[in-house]
């Protein structure tokens, strides 16, 4: 399990295609509904960019900054460029987070690592569910009945709602309970 884990933690573990960051954005403003702080790793799997061509951090950083850190009075980003020879663990990326800031971190990737997680399963891709051989999925979000899924609760990919209420009263409610 985690160890910089210091609040409720929750990932979605499905496969491409499954529409893992659409419902994120759709549970985003449903969580912050229930007065909760949330903040959100994604795991990517290649090189991405998050500033600009042509931008002066971009511009920065392609000249060789090691670390750029872009600010304003409404946001700030830290760019960190590094070579690590394997994939980045969860639990080690934990640490950069302001973990004191936020009420609840919901994960999407890092499916093979150790940590509570919803499996989002939709029919037409025709692919097996993975609850089966990963002990941590502790429910299944699909838009098909799911009868062989006893034993796990089955919620509704297409009802939000849903998802962010089982996660309130069975993630951060029973985790961290309401002061």
């Amino acid at each position: 399990m985690l160890q910089n884990a210091h609040i409720p933690i929750i990932g979605f573990a499905a496969y491409s295609g499954t529409g893992k960051t659409t419902l994120l954005m759709r549970l985003m403003p449903l969580l912050e509904g229930h007065g909760l702080r949330v903040g959100v790793v994604k795991h990517a799997h290649h090189e991405f960019e998050i500033d600009k061509q042509g931008k002066d951090s971009y511009e920065l950083r392609m000249a060789g900054a090691s670390q750029m850190l872009i600010a304003s009075r409404k946001r700030w980003a830290l760019m960190v460029e590094r070579e690590l020879a394997c994939e980045p663990q969860l639990d080690d990326v934990l640490l950069d987070l302001e973990q004191g800031s936020l009420d609840l971190i919901l994960v999407e990737g890092f499916k093979h690592e150790q940590f509570p997680k919803i499996e989002l399963h939709r029919q037409a891709l025709h692919a097996p569910l993975m609850y089966q051989k990963d002990s941590n999925i502790i429910a299944i979000a699909s838009d098909a009945d799911l009868p062989e899924a006893l034993g796990l609760p089955v919620l509704d990919l297409n009802q939000p709602q849903q998802i962010a209420t089982y996660i309130v009263d069975r993630i951060v409610n029973i985790v961290a309970p309401p002061h």
